[in-house]
């Protein structure tokens, strides 16, 4: 299984037991205010980012109130804090590839935290370009095999553009370009085909298997960025034992 798949699952788990809905809300509402401002438009129709983090935080039940107040403040009627964009790529343990995402009002502050947790677990931050060529940027769903079968999902999700329907376990994992993401989804809503994941992610072309000592640092690398302030995702070709994403989680 992928880096972002077993990540993926074990935020879902460990979010349930958790409760860090507080945290889920605030990176939701730095991206929706975020798309607003760079999409300069407050209008989901015209601005494809803003679309799918508005979906995004409706998936989590966030209040409309507080959707329409992040709009406002990537508009520019209410006041807000201004976010800039910055991704950083660096190596975990075993030498794993990572990317992590940041919204930050703060460069200097968040460069030291995400440098601080890489060399804490024994990786380290590298420059731009160092990793991110061992990612392609996709949409990715996740539907459970209990809600449709193979040829539903290629009925509905090919004919909508997806690119590639694929299964890993208990799932079907449907794969489309950035640009194809907002049709397939409209494409399975329409269908009633519920999905558990649903992201534009970037997904590992190989991965770096890790066992032992060096995929428990990489689960507590990979939580200590997630639970940082400023990261908004985070992405790793590390493939970890499933016994041990099953024991962290």
């Amino acid at each position: 299984m992928s880096g972002h798949n077993k990540w993926s699952s074990i935020k879902h788990k460990k979010g349930a037991a958790d409760a860090k809905r507080g945290k889920i809300f605030t990176r939701l509402i730095k991206e929706i205010t975020m798309a607003a401002r760079l999409g300069n438009s407050g209008d989901p129709d015209a601005n494809p980012r803003l679309r799918s983090a508005i979906n995004a935080a409706k998936a989590e039940n966030m209040p409309k109130a507080n959707i329409e107040r992040a709009i406002k403040k990537g508009t520019g009627e209410l006041e807000g804090v201004m976010y800039e964009e910055v991704i950083y790529e660096g190596y975990g343990p075993g030498g794993a590839a990572v990317i992590v995402e940041s919204l930050t009002d703060n460069k200097n502050r968040t460069v030291a935290d995400v440098r601080h947790i890489l060399s804490k677990a024994g990786g380290n931050l590298g420059s731009n370009g160092c990793v991110s060529y061992m990612f392609d940027k996709k949409g990715y769903f996740a539907v459970a095999k209990s809600v449709a079968d193979e040829e539903t999902l290629m009925e509905h999700a090919l004919e909508a553009g997806a690119e590639d329907i694929r299964e890993e376990g208990d799932l079907f994992e449907i794969i489309t370009a950035p640009e194809d993401f907002e049709t397939v989804r409209e494409a399975l809503d329409a269908a009633d085909i519920a999905h558990t994941d649903a992201e534009i992610t970037m997904l590992p072309q190989t991965t770096t298997l890790l066992q032992g000592k060096e995929a428990e640092q990489m689960l507590r690398l990979m939580d200590n960025l997630d639970d940082c302030d400023d990261v908004q995702k985070v992405y790793t070709n590390a493939d970890i034992p499933d016994e041990l994403v099953n024991a962290a989680a």
